[in-house]
């Protein structure tokens, strides 16, 4: 588990590819040989061996291929035509300069680029790049709490389940139901990924601030624990005013610092905060109430939100169409299952937060359910929708069968709420008042100092 007293270093995947172009913008060693390297590189492969080549030296090493800075305090190196926003609407490739040591390894014929580096300058990178370091300071060193929380908690999460030997299983798939989760079984062969599948991390690319860099070190080491252990800290855009229980999103496992709570300072008037049923989610959806991320505020969202972030606003309430084939060409083109024309689309359980769980398809050809989260969303979208936490309204037209979907939210809904969690921040709360508000219960400890 993690030593306390220590600061971890973690390897952080970035992105894998055939051949990957890198620059190394200072001296590295290469630790099984001992040569040195420096410059522009492509690795490829050959066979099982990694090849290293610029426009005049060519080396064929063993896997993996490790690059030490010769000098810690003053190296980067740069990868080019990283993919980041996978599968999101803002999908693009960007050249990124990292930190630390680059690891090459391989697998599955293609080569993934590994970053390792101390945890306090990772995160210095995460907040930079899940959000703007113009955010109040608050809100910042909140955030600097939970993602340092949920990586230690990855980490300890992984070297249990591989010291258990158990394999973990996050998918049952059935002649008549598919249920799976998108979580731990990913990363074999590193923590955590640098996209939004964990948390989006780009190196120096994002260029930190002062602002950065002191709720780090005011925060250093400080990380969210429930009865000893360090919390799984999740955290997401936007919850709708609701955030959900752990286990409706990933493996039954009940966290209860992880439980559903209204986004607000105080009970939502006119509303029943039973979402799991019909009636309560549709109302709850279909109007307005109150809730910290309930917000227009664009100052507040310019500093939380991305240039690519903002160019989707709607992400309290949400509207998508389909028509009936556009949804059944999109669901058989993501599933992999062709239900003819679609019919129906039922949700059969709902979280806390009014998210579906379990979505029955009906189509003229096959029937199936869907779960959890996250499956739902890949398969009603092109990339995702922005929560499941929608009900379906079936328009007949002169045009025939139109699909209306009304959501709420952005994001799987369990932990912190980035906008809600944002706007305390601006309100003065302070950043344990916003901590102790999405992860009730949990307590503050010091694992290392600076």
């Amino acid at each position: 588990m993690i030593e306390k007293g220590k600061v971890p270093e973690i390897q952080v995947g970035i992105f894998s590819a055939k051949e990957i172009c890198f620059t190394l913008n200072s001296s590295f060693i290469e630790k099984k040989s001992g040569a040195l390297f420096s410059g522009k590189w492509v690795a490829g492969l050959s066979g099982v061996k990694v090849v290293l080549r610029n426009e005049s030296i060519k080396h064929e090493m063993e896997a993996p291929v490790y690059l030490v800075p010769a000098d810690h305090s003053d190296s980067s190196f740069t990868l080019q035509a990283v993919t980041i926003g996978v599968d999101f609407h803002w999908q693009r490739k960007e050249d990124q300069v990292f930190r630390g040591s680059l690891r090459l390894i391989t697998g599955d014929n293609m080569i993934t680029a590994v970053n390792i580096l101390p945890v306090e300058d990772y995160l210095i990178s995460v907040i930079s790049s899940e959000m703007r370091a113009t955010s109040s300071e608050e809100f910042l060193k909140a955030h600097s709490v939970i993602s340092r929380s949920w990586l230690l908690a990855q980490i300890e999460k992984s070297k249990k389940i591989k010291s258990e030997g158990k394999k973990y299983n996050a998918v049952t798939i059935n002649d008549n139901e598919i249920v799976r989760w998108y979580d731990r079984e990913d990363h074999q062969n590193y923590d955590v990924c640098a996209d939004d599948h964990c948390q989006r991390y780009q190196g120096i690319t994002r260029a930190s601030s002062p602002a950065v860099e002191k709720v780090i070190m005011e925060t250093y080491g400080e990380v969210l624990t429930f009865e000893g252990s360090i919390c799984d800290t999740r955290y997401y855009k936007c919850c709708g005013g609701m955030t959900e229980q752990f286990e409706n999103v990933w493996e039954p496992v009940r966290h209860p610092y992880l439980q559903g709570i209204i986004d607000n300072s105080a009970p939502v008037e006119g509303f029943s905060t039973d979402l799991t049923k019909k009636e309560g989610a549709e109302k709850w959806i279909l109007e307005n109430p109150e809730a910290f991320c309930n917000t227009t505020d664009q100052k507040v969202l310019s500093q939380v939100l991305n240039d690519y972030d903002q160019e989707t606003n709607d992400f309290f309430r949400w509207k998508v169409v389909y028509t009936q084939q556009e949804l059944s060409d999109l669901v058989k083109l993501r599933t992999g299952n062709d239900f003819g024309i679609i019919t129906d689309l039922i949700p059969l359980e709902r979280g806390v937060s009014g998210r579906i769980t379990r979505l029955k398809i009906e189509g003229t050809l096959k029937t199936m359910i869907l779960g959890k989260e996250l499956e739902i969303r890949k398969s009603l979208s092109k990339s995702h929708l922005y929560s499941s936490c929608f009900f379906v309204e079936k328009a007949i037209t002169l045009d025939g069968t139109k699909f209306i979907l009304h959501g709420a939210g952005w994001g799987h809904g369990v932990g912190l709420c980035q906008i809600g969690a944002a706007m305390m921040g601006s309100k003065g709360y302070t950043y344990r008042q916003i901590l102790m508000h999405y992860f009730i219960g949990a307590t503050f400890e010091k694992l290392y100092h600076k």
